[in-house]
């Protein structure tokens, strides 16, 4: 087999591989249709079961790495994936969400300046507890409990 053979062949199978991908991608399914209400539920949206091996709090982070950082993404906790923020009303106030959203599934984006969680996906948006202030998701963020342990912080089941 030639080079030019070879790499014709490779192009073929590199097409076949990416064909399932394509499909899924044209699903009418997987779009927002205009009829659907911005308050239905989808399947996307059910929300996530915890890891039952999560039996209490867990630390996601150092007070130390929020204040420098404006906030901490653990997407590894056993209980899910955590963002935390300090709250923008009360900075001694510290929240945690998963920032996951529930419409499609994309991970939202932590806006400071706006106070607001954004997902890049569908542009909805969410309030630093996780409730939903423009749709189309028609359900919240997910949201944890928060301890502060000394310098470490604490994330938990709500």
């Amino acid at each position: 087999m030639d080079r030019r053979e070879f790499m014709t062949w490779m192009g073929v199978g590199g097409l076949a591989a990416s064909l399932p991908v394509a499909i899924a991608a044209c699903n009418p399914g997987s779009a927002p249709t205009a009829d659907t209400a911005p308050d239905e539920t989808t399947a996307a949206e059910t929300p996530p079961t915890a890891d039952a091996s999560a039996s209490g709090p867990e630390a996601v982070g150092t007070v130390a790495d929020l204040d420098s950082n404006g906030q901490i993404l653990n997407e590894s906790a056993s209980v899910g994936a955590v963002l935390v923020i300090r709250s923008p009303d009360n900075p001694d106030d510290i929240l945690a969400v998963n920032p996951t959203c529930p419409h499609q599934q994309c991970k939202v984006d932590w806006k400071a300046q706006q106070g607001l969680f954004v997902c890049p996906c569908h542009s909805s948006q969410f309030a630093p507890d996780g409730a939903v202030t423009q749709g189309p998701s028609g359900r919240p963020l997910d949201t944890y409990s928060v301890e502060v342990d000394g310098e470490s912080i604490l994330v938990g089941p709500a």
